[in-house]
């Protein structure tokens, strides 16, 4: 399901004014092949990479929803141990028929740039395979509980009487895909491979919120109920249907919903409250609960950073990237004549009321109002920092209430590539005190534009690319954009004016490079969940319970978090290195289109693209 996810996890249409722009000769990548029509090579294995996405995107009919696709609409994945052996010996098996079938040295740059990528995910997936009982299908963050319901209510789109049989089909599969992740969850128990009480609790509670209220409950309607009948009276207000037809739809629904839905969620709550007693109250890490745990969190954080870097490594420029932070942090105190030290004025960011929004249901409409709003001024400036820019609108939502969860980080589900369906930045606003004002715009930034929009959003409608490419996703590339666009932000005009806003954006970036320390510190060195919430709380104004949720989200996602500052690092790395070496003629726009232009990659992949784009430019 985590993959799912980052179809985006893994992890994005502008006003009619900033709608997309192609890029100029001055500002555009270099060339693919499709679009110069050239070498035949480079052509037949970019129609080779078309094939083999259709091959492998018919593994898994969710991800095609997501695409915005109708291809096996009635069905959900096969999420058996037996189903992920099949997909990766396909993947292996591709790999050898490209590297038998076609000659690297003949390729241009950018072909060359996709096989490498393609067998980069092959040898990833292999490395992923090895630990496959290490993972938390259902855990308190995005486990399959809540990403299901998600999923059926926000995109399986009903247009017609057959999408909305689709729907009730797919209801009626939930016993099957839960049953098989419950096995992989039961075979990892064996091994003591557990979430820990907190995830347990979680997943109690949010699925007991799916299958609260009617039809399964006393009460008012239960959020998939009230899908399934919205659903259907709007294909009467369409014409699609007449309101008989609809009665008989609901009911196929609502017998769905009691029949199955009910008792595959009912199963798992009964596991997971069994387990309860199993379960660690002030739990550790990975490398030290685990079995080969070490060698497992080392996977991991290879596949979130894409680099070599040792868990001692990434610990130390995390402990390095939160002293330089800090500093800057007491230069800001200064400057807004604060008078005390770095703990005192976190407790003044904290408790004074001028930077929180009221706890109500107004309180949280001008959150998501002033979010909008930080995005929509980014967007009359976009053309000036991008030649590349993306046709899907962002929209600001609130999370669902039965998977809302205080302080949990806010995120993004990505739009269609056709641009039909909008890219969404989802705000967790069930405790308003754990958002403040401070971080507002900070976070816009990072989920909307420039950030995680901008980046999916592009990815997925470049033209001359492989699809397979379009689609990638690599946390350490993805979410290092996000926090670089954060950092980019300060050069936009309208952005930051406050200078409490800019301490936003120094707290985001030193929450991110807590990550690194933390992360590290709980997978490798042993550190307990509370002596990891004592660290950011030191170092870091951000509330407390927003504190505890992410440190509950590193111990169930091991590595994932130290991919943020890793990949801003680069990506400053390479901007740095492009202007010094291109000096006057350097310009953002191109760097961008650089940047964004090929999809998503590893960040050696990533560098070696920017290399020839320095060069391409030094020749123009």
């Amino acid at each position: 399901m985590r993959r799912v996810l980052a179809v985006s996890a893994l992890t994005l249409a502008l006003c009619a004014a900033c709608s997309h722009v192609a890029p100029t000769a001055a500002t555009a990548p270099a060339a693919t092949p499709v679009e110069t029509g050239a070498t035949t090579a480079d052509a037949r294995l970019n129609a080779w990479f078309e094939r083999k996405y259709e091959e492998q995107l018919q593994f898994s009919p969710i991800r095609m929803t997501f695409l915005g696709r109708k291809d096996r609409y009635a069905e959900l994945d096969d999420m058996s141990r037996e189903a992920a052996e099949q997909q990766l010996a396909w993947q292996v098996a591709a790999l050898e028929e490209m590297k038998s079938s076609f000659d690297y040295g003949a390729l241009g740059d950018d072909a060359k740039l996709s096989w490498d990528l393609f067998e980069y995910q092959t040898e990833t997936a292999q490395a992923a395979d090895r630990f496959s009982e290490h993972h938390y299908p259902f855990e308190q963050m995005g486990g399959a509980q809540s990403f299901l319901p998600t999923f059926l209510i926000n995109f399986h789109k009903v247009e017609d009487e057959s999408d909305y049989t689709a729907y009730v089909a797919r209801l009626r599969e939930v016993p099957r895909a839960f049953g098989q992740l419950m096995d992989q969850v039961k075979r990892s128990a064996e091994l003591g491979i557990r979430p820990p009480r907190f995830a347990h609790e979680g997943v109690i509670e949010q699925a007991g919120k799916v299958v609260t209220g009617a039809p399964f409950t006393d009460g008012e309607d239960s959020a998939l109920w009230a899908d399934a009948q919205a659903k259907a009276d709007a294909l009467v207000e369409a014409g699609k249907i007449d309101a008989a037809r609809a009665q008989e739809l609901k009911a196929e629904a609502r017998a769905a919903l009691v029949e199955a839905v009910q008792p595959a969620f009912g199963e798992v709550i009964a596991w997971f409250e069994a387990d309860l007693p199993n379960a660690a109250v002030n739990p550790s890490g990975v490398g030290s609960t685990h079995p080969n745990g070490e060698a497992y969190y080392a996977e991991r954080l290879r596949a979130s950073t894409t680099t070599d870097l040792s868990a001692e490594e990434v610990h130390q420029i995390g402990l390095a990237e939160v002293a330089r932070l800090r500093g800057e942090m007491e230069a800001l105190m200064d400057k807004v004549g604060f008078d005390g030290d770095l703990q005192a004025f976190f407790e003044f960011i904290h408790t004074d009321p001028r930077f929180k929004y009221p706890d109500t249901d107004a309180g949280r409409q001008a959150y998501i109002d002033d979010a909008t709003a930080a995005i929509a001024t980014i967007k009359q400036q976009l053309p000036n920092y991008f030649g590349l820019l993306p046709k899907a609108d962002i929209v600001v939502k609130r999370v669902e209430a039965f998977r809302e969860v205080d302080g949990a980080a806010q995120h993004y589900y990505p739009s269609t590539p056709d641009g039909s369906r909008p890219g969404v930045y989802y705000a967790h606003l069930s405790d308003m005190d754990a958002m403040p004002k401070t971080e507002l715009e900070v976070i816009a930034y990072h989920e909307g534009l420039p950030g995680h929009h901008m980046q999916i959003a592009i990815a997925q409608e470049l033209e001359g690319v492989p699809e397979f490419r379009k689609q990638a996703g690599f946390s350490a590339y993805s979410e290092g954009w996000g926090l670089y666009s954060e950092w980019l932000a300060r050069e936009i005009p309208g952005t930051y004016t406050d200078p409490y806003s800019e301490y936003g954006r120094l707290t985001s970036e030193m929450w991110r490079a807590i990550r690194l320390v933390v992360d590290t510190g709980l997978h490798a060195k042993g550190w307990t969940q509370q002596q990891a919430v004592a660290y950011m709380s030191e170092n870091s104004s951000i509330p407390q319970a927003a504190v505890e949720a992410e440190i509950r989200r590193y111990i169930t996602w091991p590595g994932q978090a130290t991919s943020y500052k890793i990949g801003m690092i680069k990506i400053q790395q390479l901007r740095a290195k492009a202007e010094a070496e291109l000096g006057e003629d350097f310009d953002i726009r191109g760097f961008h289109d650089a940047v964004l232009g090929g999809g998503a990659m590893p960040l050696m992949l990533l560098e070696r693209r920017i290399d020839q784009w320095i060069e391409d430019e030094k020749q123009a």
